[in-house]
């Protein structure tokens, strides 16, 4: 907050800053505080106040989480990769039944069959963190620079897949000059016919949401939805049936929350924030599932991010369902605490018509709870879920995860990627830089436990 009012330095101590970054521009900061010092200080005083000295733990009174993961069976690639850095894992179906990996120190793509053998790869210009396949028509998201940085070092950068199933790179970007974009979609969405694409570039202190108009021609004007940080995941659908696609977003950074925007034709946006959540929880996902069937999107979502600057065990973080009343209001039905959740997939894994949840962490609470790192909710009905682990979870530090149907069995496996670097605030008693870059959780459809 300092920073923001001018105010880069108190009592000797310096608060953290990007005062001199490049990429800023000169009036990002304040040029003189916009405070005086008495009122910083009763600022700093009002905040001593109201804090609390300790946070209550959240486990009390939830079901521990049992080691021995029922429905699924575990298996890692044959190929060992040390140090691994997997920024993607996505499942490929039907005739390209398999994974899709990217390691973001190495720079590279790489495709396995459903055997888990590497079958290609490929070298890109920058760390791949999401891609989007529609047959032989591939489009990556490069995020430019993985650690946090105000630069437009991003691209979106389309691949394509030969006769002899070998990826090839296009030699130009899509578009580029991107602010640390985590996701790029395409969908028509001014309706003329020609393909646009809604991105969210996270960026750091500054970012945006976006979306590049098609002019045709490979040429694309960038629109600006919302000129913040922190655009982590979007939805697009027509939740109105007008027949004009809408979509959802999650922000992270900041003035954290679920935003709604409502197409209005010709290019035109209506935002409305359906959930809002403090700064320091940490969004880190969302998903839109009908979770009680009555025929409205609900939200499953976590929180979880403890990169920041309070990183301490937090009681809020873990996984939510928020129940839409059918005119996109939403209401808190469930929470289970898992410190430092980054991300949960709602599917009917075990095929008895309700919704369960798989569930990783990348900042888990490694030295009194390990089992966190991952975290499989199996639904018991009336609301309530039993959580099972298994212990090669431990393995590995999980950034990122899919669901799909590997192998074309008609059941729904997972696969958990594998980010051994990076902060933490504590260290597990696994060597993670020795684990797997992913491991599959091939769904058996047997519920007992293995």
């Amino acid at each position: 907050m300092g920073p923001r009012l001018g105010i880069f330095a108190w009592k000797n101590k310096s608060y953290p800053f990007s005062r001199y970054d490049m990429d800023l521009g000169k009036n990002y900061y304040p040029q003189k505080p916009l405070v005086q010092p008495d009122e910083w200080q009763n600022i700093i005083n009002y905040f001593i106040a109201t804090s609390p000295d300790t946070l209550n733990d959240q486990k009390e009174g939830q079901a521990g989480i049992k080691t021995g993961l029922p429905l699924f069976a575990v298996e890692a690639p044959a190929e060992a990769s040390l140090n691994p850095a997997t920024s993607l894992v996505k499942i490929t179906e039907d005739a390209l039944a398999g994974v899709v990996t990217s390691d973001a120190i190495k720079q590279s793509l790489y495709r396995f069959d459903s055997d888990l053998k590497v079958v290609d790869s490929l070298k890109n210009r920058g760390p791949i963190v999401d891609i989007e396949i529609n047959k032989s028509d591939w489009l990556t998201c490069d995020i430019g620079i993985l650690n946090p940085n105000n630069g437009k070092y991003g691209s979106g950068r389309k691949l394509s897949l030969g006769q002899n199933r070998k990826l090839k790179q296009d030699s130009t970007p899509l578009f580029q000059e991107l602010q640390r974009p985590v996701q790029i979609t395409s969908q028509d969405l001014n309706n003329d016919g020609k393909t646009d694409y809604l991105v969210c570039e996270f960026g750091f202190l500054t970012g945006a949401l976006s979306w590049m108009e098609n002019k045709g021609n490979g040429r694309f004007d960038r629109r600006v939805l919302r000129p913040l940080p922190g655009a982590v995941k979007s939805y697009i659908n027509d939740y109105n049936g007008d027949g004009l696609p809408d979509f959802w977003v999650l922000f992270s950074q900041g003035e954290e929350g679920v935003f709604l925007y409502t197409n209005k034709g010709q290019g035109r946006f209506e935002e409305k924030k359906v959930l809002g959540f403090p700064a320091v929880y940490g969004s880190s996902f969302f998903e839109l599932v009908d979770y009680n069937k009555d025929g409205s999107l609900d939200i499953v979502y976590t929180s979880g991010d403890n990169a920041d600057y309070s990183t301490i065990l937090k009681p809020y973080h873990g996984v939510y369902i928020f129940l839409n009343d059918g005119k996109n209001n939403f209401r808190q039905s469930f929470f289970f605490h898992i410190n430092g959740c980054f991300k949960a997939i709602a599917r009917d894994y075990d095929n008895d018509n309700d919704i369960d949840i798989a569930a990783i962490s990348f900042f888990a609470d490694y030295k009194n709870h390990p089992e966190e790192g991952f975290v499989y909710l199996e639904n018991t009905g009336n609301n309530k879920f039993a959580p099972y682990t298994f212990p090669e979870a431990q393995q590995g530090r999980w950034l990122t995860m899919d669901a799909g149907d590997i192998n074309a069995d008609g059941k729904i496996d997972l696969i958990l990627g594998n980010f051994s670097i990076g902060p933490a605030m504590m260290k597990s008693k696994y060597d993670w830089h020795k684990g797997p870059p992913f491991l599959v959780l091939k769904n058996t459809g047997k519920k007992d436990s293995k």
